[in-house]
């Protein structure tokens, strides 16, 4: 019996989950106590093509809660509701350098510095629309959902656990309520923050979320749009400058890719017009960031030549053309025998016509055909 063709793709994510799985640095996260009730040896990788194919491998279904990880994306909820003028009058995108959890106002107006620290994130959250609490959560599930490519919901006991210990997050929404960031009760907004923090995703949603972003805002496997396409540079350009907090300056030198983690161990990673990665591991390193995912990410730019500055030289598509043989004429004459072999073994003979660079994506692509 011939055994099933594997591909190329999922083989290499296979061998770089088994290698990285030896990597057991790092500590759960416990600051939001339910966080540090994961099993620590939790361990997914997954990405997802723009075409709607997704590889996946290790613990890839197990959910967990999105945390930081929804920050860019309700910020592009937020701009795409008010324009981006508006909020930039709220939230600005200058990195910091310091932790998610920092407080890093602008002195004079009390702006938050950038919406991927929890100031801005919390700003954001304000911005959604909606004409009650309920109202605004359903938007913003709807929004998250969209860019997962399925229903998802909120894990109460996490967000119970993280509205118990918040006591620094209400510090921060009763000072941005305080330069008039915030426009209503900090309590009420905070309840959202709290409660888009604790959504369950899965590193496979992870991984179909940053492909939606490399896609122009929309879902390669459903074909709905998350987000305007005016809008995706927006939020891609604070993933790379501020995305991974105080790491985000060495992440950029070392991965270039934008990106974005979350406490609870996950990580989305974009490669614009090309895929998106989804990472999934609860160790952490001191900065927040999973220890296993920044391993995961450094490996593939630097197996696959990711890194987003790196130019390409300039091609036409990959993929030019592909045929088989049956459908390919030559000048040559051919005896009886030679003609029916021909057409009994042509169609399984397939010619690929390939042109120009064969960076990651044109090379899945190519890949997955031959399989």
């Amino acid at each position: 019996m011939s055994s099933a063709i594997v591909s190329p793709v999922a083989a290499y994510l296979g061998q770089l989950h088994r290698e990285l799985q030896k990597n057991t640095e790092g500590e759960l996260g416990s600051y939001i106590p339910e966080l540090a009730k994961a099993n620590p040896d939790w361990f997914g990788i997954s990405i997802a093509a723009l075409d709607g194919e997704v590889y996946e491998v290790g613990d890839s279904r197990q959910a967990f809660s999105i945390q930081s990880i929804s920050k860019p994306l309700v910020y592009g909820l937020a701009l795409q509701a008010h324009g981006i003028e508006a909020v930039l009058k709220s939230i600005w995108v200058e990195p910091t350098g310091e932790a998610f959890n920092s407080i890093s106002l602008e002195s004079e107006s009390g702006r938050p510095l950038n919406p991927m620290i929890n100031a801005g994130a919390i700003a954001a959250s304000s911005l959604v629309p909606g004409d009650s609490d309920e109202a605004r959560f359903r938007e913003v599930l709807k929004t998250i959902s969209t860019y997962a490519g399925r229903p998802l919901s909120m894990n109460q006991a996490v967000f119970e656990s993280e509205r118990a210990t918040g006591h620094r997050n209400r510090a921060i929404g009763h000072l941005l309520r305080n330069y008039n960031i915030l426009k209503e009760s900090p309590d009420r907004v905070l309840d959202l923050y709290f409660s888009q923090c604790a959504i369950e995703i899965t590193c496979r949603d992870l991984a179909v979320i940053g492909a939606t972003l490399a896609n122009g805002g929309v879902n390669p496997v459903t074909g709905e749009r998350a987000l305007r396409k005016d809008l995706v540079d927006k939020v891609l350009s604070v993933m790379t400058a501020c995305g991974m907090y105080d790491h985000s300056g060495t992440w950029v030198y070392e991965v270039g890719l934008p990106a974005k983690s979350g406490v609870a161990g996950g990580i989305v990673a974009v490669l614009p017009g090309q895929f998106g990665i989804g990472v999934f591991s609860p160790r952490l390193d001191i900065r927040g960031n999973s220890t296993r995912g920044v391993a995961v990410c450094k490996k593939l730019a630097s197996d696959l030549s990711l890194h987003f500055l790196l130019p390409p030289r300039p091609a036409q598509a990959t993929l030019r053309a592909s045929h088989s043989l049956a459908k390919l004429r030559s000048r040559r004459r051919r005896s009886g025998p030679q003609q029916a072999c021909l057409d009994v073994h042509g169609p399984r003979a397939l010619v690929l016509e390939l042109q120009g660079d064969l960076r990651f994506a044109g090379a899945e692509r190519v890949a997955r055909r031959m399989t």
